[in-house]
């Protein structure tokens, strides 16, 4: 494990290498990715607090072929202002642009933005 997510070797402990990856990128890395408000200018993306941990619920369905759950889905809902920003972070394109968080933003409803 990268020596900035020992913090999370209490929850990685169970999770899969792949799995393991992914968290330790969106607690770490993903903070580069705006930890603050969306910018769309709408009252909707304004209440949302862009912060990729929010969809950690997804890493399974992300790293595997499993189906998200319901709170996986809604996390994506509600950090969907949020996909542009994470889609221009090259620390976070590859897993949010990956064929398996495009498959499940597309089984929770949620349209993969063009940016």
């Amino acid at each position: 494990m990268e020596s900035g997510c020992t913090h999370l070797s209490i929850v990685t402990s169970i999770l899969s290498e792949d799995e393991e990856g992914a968290l330790c990128f969106f607690a770490v890395g993903g903070s580069s990715a705006g930890g603050g408000r969306a910018s769309s200018g709408s009252a909707a993306a304004d209440a949302v607090t862009c912060n990729p941990l929010e969809l950690s619920p997804c890493i399974g369905a992300i790293t595997s072929s499993q189906p998200p759950s319901r709170t996986c889905c809604d996390k994506v809902r509600e950090q969907r202002p949020c996909l542009c920003g994470y889609l221009k972070d090259p620390n976070l394109r590859q897993y949010v642009n990956s064929p398996n968080a495009r498959r499940v933003a597309t089984t929770c409803g949620v349209p993969i933005p063009t940016c």
